[in-house]
């Protein structure tokens, strides 16, 4: 072969061999552009899917409601899982903020929402390290995934994030928009979760790992919260100290590097410990009973999740220094060994208002409301719903008269009655209403139910506001009832009288404020018309006399008009004082809230009754309470009285004038107890007289059905 030849072939060898590698080349970049533009076009296609950010409705995390008192004072946060209080920008502190960019997103500032720089800085230091060590998401992509996406951790949620912080810092640009979105994540990502509850935002987290609210930081403080967000768990500085503490000097010193603080700042904040304090703020409450009261009231209208996490704003209606008064007034009385237990309900009878409801209760030992749930037999103090219904009638409680003696007959249609009076002796004679009345007498009672007709009695009770079940036995009329009363209903019974006749519904809010600044206002009363002025005015002249000349003595008011009924059941196991002032009607109860514990010789030797420690607790009270108290207010009318024949009274009920004033209601004189008609030794003037041995339910007739609750008569009042 020619050498030229071999040349020749030699250039076709190597030009073959030069196309193969060309072409090899040329598909190779082929497919790695179709596999690129392949997945561009992916990558464009998942951020496409996502749905635009106006469409998107953001995840609303809850925010914890708030139970205030009366004159404003915080009662308590209603609990719930999450603990999330959102405060303004105005309220966060500067050191907050810069903590937060130094140590999760460094260019937060000058990003459009997705940091390119930050994606690659963090894959590499991934890659190099063989674990995740720096994440890519900016804090306005992290806000998206809090407010707007699911947690999931796949690519397709990355991308999505990523389109969604675009728009979200289109929707909210420049410096303005950067403050708002900074405030949002602030405001909105969990802190980390102390017994059994998350913080959410940084002003639950002061509180919550600090007990200080969140303008109160200091910079270490600030510090140490703004690293928690990332792993809180892994930080928590309760149960890993150690970590926390260095997660927080790595805040300082990124800072630090970020121009945020000075080096020797830093140095100084890197030197503090980390002051951690355990808080009770979320779980502290004061006045619990009531507190539980109102949050029972709330879920019953708005539902428990909007409750517990609607970031509702409550006012209510219970006065602090009467609450405090109260429970005094109990101390008083009953802090020696082995002393039985007490409950307070006071209600405003203009609008049924709960002022004050307390009790000797330890909500620690038990979260039972004896002021709002214990239903206690009431004893004598029942008496007035006969009174009531005998006033209602139009029956002149100073013209008709019963014997007092013991009965022991058949009634038709209730069965054998067996009645006697407090201490297994009746005075003898004859007694008309207000007699009977003052001397607790429970054969003059008896007999007046059985005239009335029970189911009268149980239309009085209900008209004045008793909700408990009534059967419409004639043993009722003395507080021999099955499962009734609470103080709160005897409370609220009184407050009818006291105010000439409406029944108020009791009312423990006022006014709830929701968190897109709507407010509700329940303040207006929800009243009704249930009896007459006049015939309330006449039951009101009664048991003021009552206080002074009859069972109640210990319950007088230097200064103040006061009326009122003691009650004791059989064996001393409930004792009672119910009664009022023309502003306040105050229902005192004690005993033993587990079982029917008879009160032996525990008032200076003798047995409880409602003359002793009630009267007494109620007197205390209501002389602290009471400080502008003001007169009895006379109805527009007189009294109207009907003839009135009753089987088991003595002679006919007259058509004359009702009670005598005893007291100069108009000039506001309290005069000395009334002269008459007081109680003779034998009817027990040191005790309650009306205490007596509730007769057992007869067995033959059917209970009576419960009634409408506002069959008092008249028209209900608007609202009602």
């Amino acid at each position: 072969m020619s050498a030229r030849r071999e040349r020749q072939r030699r250039r076709r060898h190597r030009s073959g061999a030069s196309r193969i590698v060309f072409i090899t080349l040329g598909v190779l970049v082929a497919c790695l552009a179709i596999g690129g533009l392949s997945a561009v076009g992916y990558v464009v296609g998942i951020a496409s899917s996502a749905p635009d950010l106006k469409t998107l409705k953001p995840q609303d995390p809850g925010r914890n409601s708030v139970v205030f008192a009366a004159d404003g004072k915080r009662l308590g946060v209603i609990q719930n899982d999450i603990l999330r209080f959102p405060i303004n920008s105005s309220k966060m502190p500067q050191t907050v903020r810069d903590a937060t960019v130094a140590i999760e997103d460094k260019r937060f500032y000058s990003h459009k929402g997705v940091d390119f720089e930050g994606i690659i800085r963090a894959a590499f230091k991934n890659a190099s390290s063989g674990e995740t060590v720096q994440g890519g998401s900016t804090l306005t992509m992290q806000l998206v995934r809090t407010l707007y996406i699911s947690r999931e951790r796949t690519f397709k949620r990355k991308v999505r994030e990523a389109k969604l912080a675009e728009e979200l810092e289109n929707v909210h640009p420049g410096r303005r928009g950067k403050e708002w979105i900074l405030t949002k994540y602030i405001n909105s990502v969990p802190y980390g979760t102390v017994g059994g509850q998350t913080a959410v935002g940084i002003q639950a987290a002061a509180r919550i790992y600090f007990d200080k609210s969140a303008d109160e930081l200091e910079l270490h403080e600030a510090a140490m919260l703004a690293g928690l967000p990332q792993a809180p768990s892994a930080y928590n500085p309760f149960r890993e100290p150690g970590r926390a503490m260095g997660r927080r000097n790595d805040v300082l010193r990124n800072m630090a590097q970020e121009g945020f603080i000075q080096p020797e700042t830093a140095a100084e904040a890197v030197a503090r410990p980390l002051g951690v304090k355990a808080s009770r703020y979320f779980r502290e409450k004061r006045e619990s009973f009531f507190f539980d009261y109102v949050t029972d009231e709330l879920i019953a209208e708005y539902g428990i999740k909007d409750v517990r996490s609607g970031g509702l704003r409550i006012k209510t209606t219970i006065d602090l220094d009467l609450q405090d008064k109260a429970r005094d007034a109990i101390a008083k009385s009953l802090s020696f060994g082995g002393a039985p237990s007490s409950a307070i309900v006071t209600i405003d009878p203009s609008n049924g208002y709960i002022r004050a409801m307390a009790s000797s209760s330890k909500y620690k030992d038990s979260k039972f409301n004896l002021a709002a749930d214990g239903k206690r037999q009431p004893g004598s103090a029942f008496k007035i719903m006969a009174l009531v219904a005998a006033v209602d009638r139009g029956i002149n409680p100073t013209a008709i008269s019963y014997p007092s003696k013991r009965l022991k007959f058949t009634a038709p249609g209730y069965g054998p009655i067996d009645v006697n009076c407090y201490g297994g002796r009746c005075s003898g004679g004859s007694k008309n209403l207000v007699r009977g009345t003052l001397s607790s007498d429970n054969s003059v009672y008896t007999q007046l139910a059985l005239d009335l007709g029970p189911d009268k009695v149980v239309k009085a009770a209900r008209g004045l506001g008793i909700k408990s079940k009534l059967n419409g036995y004639p043993s009722e009329t003395l507080g021999g009832l099955t499962r009734c009363c609470s103080p709160l209903e005897m409370a609220n019974a009184y407050a009818t009288i006291a105010s000439g006749g409406w029944r108020a519904k009791p009312k423990a809010i006022t006014r709830v404020r929701f968190p897109d600044g709507k407010v509700k206002d329940l303040s207006k009363p929800r009243r009704h018309k249930a009896f007459d002025s006049a015939a309330m005015y006449e039951v009101t002249k009664i048991l003021d006399q009552n206080v002074p000349g009859g069972t109640g003595a210990r319950a007088q008011l230097p200064k103040c008009p006061a009326a009122g009924k003691t009650g004791t059941t059989d064996k001393n196991t409930d004792a009672w004082f119910v009664g009022f002032t023309p502003k306040l009607a105050t229902s005192v109860w004690v005993g033993f809230p587990k079982g029917r514990v008879p009160m032996g010789p525990l008032f200076n030797g003798g047995p409880v009754d409602g003359g002793t420690f009630p009267a007494e607790i109620w007197g205390n009270y209501m002389k602290a309470a009471s400080s502008k108290c003001g007169q009895f207010r006379k109805p527009d009318h007189a009294f109207r009285a009907k003839p009135f024949q009753g089987k088991y009274a003595t002679g006919r009920a007259s058509t004359g004038a009702g009670v005598e004033d005893t007291r100069n209601f108009n000039n506001g004189a309290v005069p000395s107890p009334s002269p008459s008609p007081v109680p003779s030794p034998e009817e027990g003037t040191t005790g309650d007289p009306g205490s007596d041995p509730a007769p057992a339910p007869p067995p033959a007739p059917a209970p009576l059905d419960d009634g409408d609750a506002d069959s008092g008569g008249g028209t209900p009042a608007p609202g009602d």
